[in-house]
């Protein structure tokens, strides 16, 4: 990027803040991104991440934006080191249920037979998805930006009218940071913990659809290591790993796939989903600059990611338009 002020600002180096600013400078904008913490500290790290629109509103909004990183994150299998994979697994629950909606959107898409299902499950469902290893993609996000000019710099926010004065346009990607950032009293937090583990040699996804319930379970195999889940814990903000949470999550796994209950813990993961009763992305003005927020995904992040992206880029290179600096 040229030196000199920037035109637009995106806060936040999430998977929202970084896929926003490769979308701006790969349109030829000049974007930095300023991030109280790394990216290897946000939420997205913590991030399973298997695509699927679960639990997000507005529903057309969700489903244009899910179809939109659908496509890319399929295209994206094709190169090396990006961290996306098409992998093929099930998906169940304990009672009977009618699939989701989105399924065919997915390869391969079909109802499972009885006898494919493990035991004390009711219904479930076959498709080919794809997986995101985080700490691997959001590595190649950050090449990718660099790549086209766009910068990050470690800089703590704590009004957005310290970005206005220093940019035309401003882009709020700081999920779970906008309640106080904007602020936003209607976000809040569900916090999601994740058990890493060696691998025994599991090459397909397994989830139940376990509806409201905080406690989840899935496994997604990432090469050598496994990523256990997890959790939906509404309004904790712990960051910090509870080994009793762990266990279970580790118990709740090994009864689905007993090779699990020996496997060798190499890591925790815990994020905190910034939920709202609708993802916000939109536009307004503060002060004579525009800003755009693109925030509240809860645990849709990677799967709404490019197609918020991309209309919080169309609102920014718009406002770069129309708007003049303060």
């Amino acid at each position: 990027m040229n030196q000199g002020r920037p035109d637009a600002i995106v806060i936040g180096a999430g998977v929202s803040g970084l896929t926003t600013a490769i979308c701006l400078a790969e349109a030829g904008v000049r974007v930095v991104i300023w991030t109280a913490e790394p990216t290897e500290e946000t939420t997205s790290m913590a991030a399973g991440a298997m695509w699927g629109p679960y639990h997000v509103e507005p529903l057309d909004r969700v489903q244009a934006w899910g179809a939109a990183t659908l496509d890319i994150l399929r295209r994206l299998t094709d190169e090396p080191d990006t961290g996306v994979r098409l992998v093929s697994g099930i998906e169940a629950a304990r009672e009977p249920v009618d699939p989701p909606a989105w399924g065919d959107q997915l390869d391969g898409f079909r109802m499972c037979a009885a006898g494919e299902l493990p035991p004390g499950f009711a219904a479930g469902w076959r498709y080919t998805a794809p997986l995101v290893d985080m700490p691997t993609y959001l590595g190649y996000l950050r090449r990718r930006l660099s790549a086209t000019g766009g910068q990050i710099e470690r800089r703590r926010v704590t009004a957005l009218t310290e970005a206005v004065a220093e940019a035309p346009v401003v882009v709020n990607c700081t999920g779970i940071g906008a309640r106080d950032l904007v602020p936003d009293p209607d976000l809040f937090p569900v916090r999601g913990q994740l058990v890493v583990v060696e691998n025994p040699g599991l090459t397909e996804f397994f989830s139940e659809d376990t509806g409201s319930s905080p406690d989840l379970l899935h496994y997604y195999p990432h090469g050598d290591n496994l990523v256990l889940g997890g959790t939906a814990q509404p309004d904790l903000w712990r960051r910090e790993p509870d080994p009793e949470t762990a266990a279970a999550i580790v118990h709740r796994c090994a009864e689905v796939e007993p090779r699990l209950r020996n496997a060798r813990i190499v890591a925790h993961r815990v994020g905190l989903r910034p939920t709202r009763g609708q993802v916000r992305v939109e536009r307004h003005d503060m002060h004579g600059v525009c800003v755009v927020h693109n925030y509240g995904h809860g645990g849709a992040g990677v799967t709404l990611s490019w197609g918020c992206a991309a209309d919080a880029a169309a609102f920014t290179i718009a406002a770069l338009t129309y708007c003049k600096p303060q």
